[in-house]
């Protein structure tokens, strides 16, 4: 039987910021998860990609999107729209931007080891 966790995001073991965002990480026993807040105007290619310094985001993430939309595209230019309630899976190769007003949280439980990390 494996031991129990509970966590909380109001104390998490590492908070990455970047410009319009933020990058909240757990270390868990079954992996990191993170909780990234992105504000309005919130833009991979603009506010991640000089951290991570490659064309597109190469960060596989699986995510359950709790607030907010978000626009993707992949490398292969296929484009979609997630918003609360909804679940993403994406391989790596691809950029976002928050769509509207209202901040993007979501919480990845695939992606956040290096996510923002320089």
């Amino acid at each position: 039987m494996g031991r129990v966790e509970h966590r909380d995001f109001a104390a998490p073991d590492d908070t990455r910021t970047f410009e319009h965002g933020r990058a909240e990480i757990l270390n868990t026993a079954a992996g990191p998860v993170g909780r990234l807040v992105l504000q309005p105007g919130w833009r991979w290619a603009s506010d991640v990609k000089p951290i991570a310094g490659t064309e597109w985001c190469e960060a596989p993430h699986f995510q359950y999107h709790v607030s907010g939309t978000l626009h993707v595209v992949m490398a292969d230019r296929t484009e979609f729209e997630v918003g609360p309630g909804q679940i993403s899976s994406l391989p790596a190769g691809h950029d976002a931007w928050v769509v509207g007003d209202e901040p993007v949280v979501v919480v990845d439980f695939h992606g956040a080891t290096d996510y923002a990390r320089g």
